[in-house]
């Protein structure tokens, strides 16, 4: 969405609110929420503050937007990891393997940015952020109790927990190696506490068997 902002005298300048926002995001995954006041935001995207406000109507409603972009475009992709046709055990490994990878993979923007945005100081901004952490949590927790119910709290639990300091970890400076190598021990932990499971086959649709039509046969 593009908006003309005023800068006073002279013809308004083009305003890219997706584009702000793609910005912003990356100031507050670099150097956390409570690290960025409106000023380096009204800096980084070259506006003054009356326009901040008009555009965004304050600091945490920008962050709630964020949070709703990075949640489709930047966060692991449960949706993808956890698969109906492939064990539970093995699809928590991934999601915790992919996680690794993720926190890692921007050395100017590592962790995760909701789960840093769940230790924030700012209420609103915590609050925010714990809404997509539980929604996470839950999918997870939902996907384990298909198969496995009496599991459930526990594993879901042990997966969000371990993300969390995956995320903690990449902020610290810890490489992508070590994170792996913590990733694929809390993976062979899931395995080795649920039941053996073999893969289920997805369901293919079989050609229908041709039918007998008496007016087809010609009499020779």
């Amino acid at each position: 969405m593009t908006k003309e902002i005023s800068r006073g005298r002279g013809r308004p300048r083009r305003f890219d609110a997706d584009e702000a926002v793609a910005t912003a995001q990356r100031l507050f995954h670099a150097r956390g929420y409570d690290a960025v006041s409106v000023a380096d935001l009204t800096n980084a995207l070259g506006i003054n503050p009356p326009s901040f406000y008009a555009a965004f109507g304050s600091k945490a409603a920008l962050y709630a937007r964020i949070l709703d972009r990075y949640a489709q475009e930047g966060a692991v992709p449960l949706d993808r990891l956890l698969r109906p046709d492939r064990p539970v055990a093995e699809c928590l490994a991934r999601v915790l393997e992919e996680a690794a990878r993720a926190y890692a993979a921007d050395p100017g923007a590592t962790g995760c940015l909701v789960l840093e945005g769940t230790r924030c100081n700012d209420e609103q901004a915590r609050a925010a952020a714990g809404t997509f952490h539980v929604a996470a949590q839950q999918q997870i927790r939902d996907f384990i109790a298909q198969r496995h119910a009496e599991d459930a709290d526990r594993l879901a639990d042990f997966v969000s927990t371990t993300m969390a300091g995956l995320s903690a970890s990449a902020r610290h400076g810890q490489s992508l190696d070590r994170l792996l190598a913590t990733a694929r021990l809390a993976g062979l932990a899931c395995v080795q506490a649920m039941p053996a499971e073999k893969p289920r086959r997805r369901p293919t649709s079989r050609p229908a068997a041709p039918r007998f039509n008496p007016r087809s046969e010609t009499s020779g």
